[in-house]
């Protein structure tokens, strides 16, 4: 460390502080009567000791800096990365994987961690920070989700090399060849599982609607590969309830074969309906855990119809229409507002976009039969619903977004949270805003770096009727922007489609409810939601929520809701894939009521589809990072590389740290042994 110190002031003043200094000192102890018993040793020792406390003390009052210069080391990072997923030991070698194989793994981490800092991480379809042993059961693989957290979370640190133990199969995320391109460190896969291929047939995927409509019908689209069956023939069954409802004959003509079987079927009842679709497994077959897939379609018995209506022809409604029609949930009618003449009563939300002012008619329509209404860029900031702007009449702010965390009406996804951050500014009113009671705020302004309170989308309700406001023109810049990014359209849909989930949801009002999705996946945590209310409508979370979970086979389990400042959560983790009811109950000041629904959890079968492992996509990351691929077996060259490797070196950070010489602590205590050891023998010398 180098240390050197700052003057800022004239250098006569350290000549005043040297003579302060010596002042005081000789009119303390030279030629001072009251001395003269004194030895002279001891009269010179306090001499100087006095005259190096007050000149330093002097010294304090002129603007003297310590400057430092401060070297730090840091070793290079090598990042273990595991394939925690299933496909990993769904091979003959998988004993050797679990046993062998990790021991061997733990003796490289081991002897590199003497010249490098070396962390562990396991992936599937997320990526965590383990010391423990994998477990290989995660449903999913995603690699390039893997490459992209390692950049996020380390970045500006010194990364040597990313090793990442995989096979090589990714059924999740994109190529990981492009995501490992923007690497500045060398990635070092080893290779396991078998790359032959094997005999199998399989059931690629199933393309079909999530909802249905009771009395419609909808199609079903399955996809089936075959590799070195050249010549057999195989039978596509759909079955519902060990049913057969209907069925296929294909025939294979390649040893690398894919056809598509299209099936049509008729939602006849309401509620889940699980059907299972197999394929003929044929002998020699090594794989038939992919002969067979389920799917579920979830059957309702009406539509909820939507009016979208402008005063004009604007961009920003074409993108409210897309994100619409892009859910099958909804029937939505698109007019002008100068041609419809339509009653409003059948609708369940009226979106208007334009001006409110001139548009009474509607508002009051809407009110009167309770049909919630969204008005999208107002043109005036004059009557509208759930606030109070003081506006300057054309006067505009540009202001960009960002996500009130304290919102509470409906959740969005962390994905959408992130991504409001990136959306262009939109044009909004300038003025002072005021929310009404009632009011809550999802998207806030943001004018520059300065963060308001002022909303952009803003729901209310009054009275039990729900109404949306959006402040602001430019909405199909967000759509475009989404697109951009992403290459979809999904957030943007998100977005318009939550709102109008909340807003055309009849309300409900019992003193009783729970909230709860009605499917997920098998490797997504299920997590309910339950509100109490006593007989004024306000929450309460005093009653104890229990809740029954039964599965398929009968089998009961026991929960009980934590609570939280105005509402019950419970998070019962992962459920392994089925269908399961569930009844909860509360007791309200001595009366009990009592909630039932039905969850369905569906398997993931991605790991089951495909089991040949992939090396050459291995090798094409390392050649694109300048890495090297290594067999499992070589685990001994892997090290070698990596402490071979003159890339891979600590870095040395230079820091420099400017402090006033009064904030050093150290001169605090100088001082006061100085004058401890004076006081010391002033006292012992009584004379003095």
């Amino acid at each position: 460390m180098f240390s050197k110190i700052i003057v800022n002031s004239p250098w006569y003043f350290f000549l005043l502080s040297l003579c302060f200094g010596l002042v005081i000192s000789l009119l303390l102890y030279y030629k001072n009567k009251k001395n003269s018993e004194v030895p002279k040793n001891i009269i010179y020792f306090l001499f100087t000791i006095r005259f190096f406390t007050v000149t330093i003390i002097s010294l304090f009052l002129l603007s003297l800096f310590l400057k430092q210069l401060k070297n730090e080391t840091q070793n290079p990072i090598i990042i273990i990365a595991i394939d925690n997923s299933a496909s990993m030991v769904m091979q003959g070698d998988s004993l050797e994987i679990k046993t062998e194989f990790l021991q061997k793994l733990s003796l490289l981490k081991k002897n590199i961690s003497a010249n490098f800092e070396v962390k562990t991480f396991l992936f599937g379809d997320k990526v965590t920070s383990s010391v423990n042993e994998p477990k290989f059961n995660e449903k999913e693989t995603d690699i390039s989700n893997l490459i992209s957290e390692v950049e996020n979370n380390f970045s500006n640190q010194n990364i040597g090399a990313l090793v990442i133990v995989t096979d090589g199969i990714y059924n999740k995320g994109t190529n990981p060849i492009y995501t490992a391109e923007k690497l500045n460190f060398p990635i070092y896969p080893v290779a396991l599982g078998d790359t032959n291929e094997i005999k199998d047939v399989a059931i690629q995927k199933i393309n079909h609607n999530q909802i249905a409509y009771l009395g419609n019908s909808f199609p079903v689209e399955v996809i089936v590969s075959s590799k070195n069956f050249a010549g057999k023939e195989v039978v596509v069954s759909v079955l519902q309830n060990q049913t057969e409802k209907a069925k296929q004959i294909v025939k294979i003509n390649s040893d690398n074969f894919l056809a598509t079987c299209n099936f049509t079927f008729n939602a006849n009842a309401v509620g889940f309906l699980k059907y299972n679709v197999k394929v003929t497994v044929l002998d020699g077959e090594k794989n038939s855990l992919n002969n067979q897939q389920t799917f579920v379609l979830d059957v309702i018995d009406n539509k909820e119809k939507i009016l979208l209506l402008a005063t004009i022809p604007h961009p920003d409604v074409n993108a409210i229409k897309e994100a619409i029609l892009n859910s099958t949930n909804y029937e939505l009618e698109y007019a002008l507002t100068s041609e419809f003449k339509k009653p409003l009563k059948p609708y369940s939300l009226v979106i208007l976009h334009g001006a409110l002012t001139n548009l009474n008619s509607i508002a009051a329509e809407c009110k009167n039969n309770t049909i919630p209404l969204w008005n999208i860029n107002p043109t005036s900031a004059d009557n509208l619903q759930g606030i109070k702007i003081n506006s300057a009449i054309n006067k505009f702010n540009d202001a960009e977004a960002y996500i009130n965390n304290s919102f509470g009406l409906f959740t969005i996804s962390d994905e959408l949270k992130k991504f409001t951050k990136e959306l262009p500014a939109i044009k909004t009113f300038f003025g002072n805003y005021l929310l009404t009671n009632g009011s809550n705020s999802l998207i806030h302004q943001r004018i520059g770096i300065v963060e308001t309170e002022n909303p952009i989308l803003l729901f209310s309700e009054i009275n039990g009727l729900k109404n949306a406001l959006f402040i602001g023109d430019g909405l199909w810049k967000w759509r475009m922007r989404d697109f951009a990014e992403h290459s979809n359209h999904n957030l943007f849909n998100e977005l318009i489609s939550k709102s109008v989930q909340y807003l055309s949801v009849k309300s409900d009002k019992s003193f009783f409810r729970i909230s709860s999705p009605k499917t997920i996946n098998e490797n997504e945590n299920l997590e309910l939601g339950a509100e109490v209310y006593n007989k004024s409508y306000e929450l309460i979370t005093e009653p104890d929520v229990t809740l029954i979970l039964t599965n398929s086979s009968g089998k009961k389990y026991n929960y009980t809701f934590s609570k939280t400042s105005n509402s019950h959560k419970l998070n019962i983790g992962l459920l392994p894939f089925g269908e399961y009811k569930y009844e909860a109950k509360v007791k309200i000041n001595g009366e009990l009521f009592v909630k039932q629904g039905a969850i369905l959890v569906k398997e993931i079968v991605s790991e089951k589809i495909n089991t040949v492992a992939n090396h050459q996509l291995l090798n094409s990351i390392a050649k694109r990072t300048g890495g090297k691929l290594f067999d499992k077996t070589n685990l001994d060259k892997l090290e070698q590389e990596i402490l071979k490797n003159e890339q891979i070196k600590p870095i040395t950070y230079s820091q420099n740290n400017t402090t006033l010489l009064i904030d050093l602590k150290w001169l605090f205590w100088l001082i006061l042994i100085f004058l401890s050891i004076e006081w010391y023998f002033r006292k012992r010398y009584t004379s003095i």
